[in-house]
């Protein structure tokens, strides 16, 4: 944690260690700011391992760039993506993309269109 954040975390933290709802929130943030760090250094040091990789060869009368081709270059990425897949559904949960909240909008939706439909030729 940064000195300004403790340093205002400190300032604040009695009137918020009683209260319960702001950590869980707190924690869920916190969880959230992990995950984004991970993804940021997971692109990073992918990136790097694959411009790294590439060799640029002469062949006849141009460059020819090999190593795309290269199992050992993505097994890196494809491994530790696996991982960073299992730490978003840690803190995301299974519901990142189709959450409850997601299906009552969808459902309000379509009741909204079809009262609309029946509400149009009377």
């Amino acid at each position: 944690m940064g000195r300004f954040r403790r340093r205002m975390y400190d300032e604040y933290a009695h009137e918020f260690s009683t209260d319960e709802s702001y950590n869980i929130a707190y924690k869920k943030v916190k969880r959230i700011r992990g995950f984004y760090s991970h993804l940021k250094i997971y692109i990073i040091v992918n990136v790097i391992i694959i411009i790294s990789s590439l060799n640029r060869i002469y062949v006849g009368n141009h460059f020819e760039i090999r190593g795309f081709q290269n199992w050992e270059i993505y097994s890196t990425a494809f491994f530790w993506g696996i991982g960073l897949a299992g730490h978003a559904l840690s803190v995301f949960g299974r519901d990142l993309f189709f959450s409850a909240e997601w299906e009552q909008k969808k459902i309000q939706k379509y009741m909204e269109k079809e009262a609309a439909n029946t509400n149009k030729w009377e």
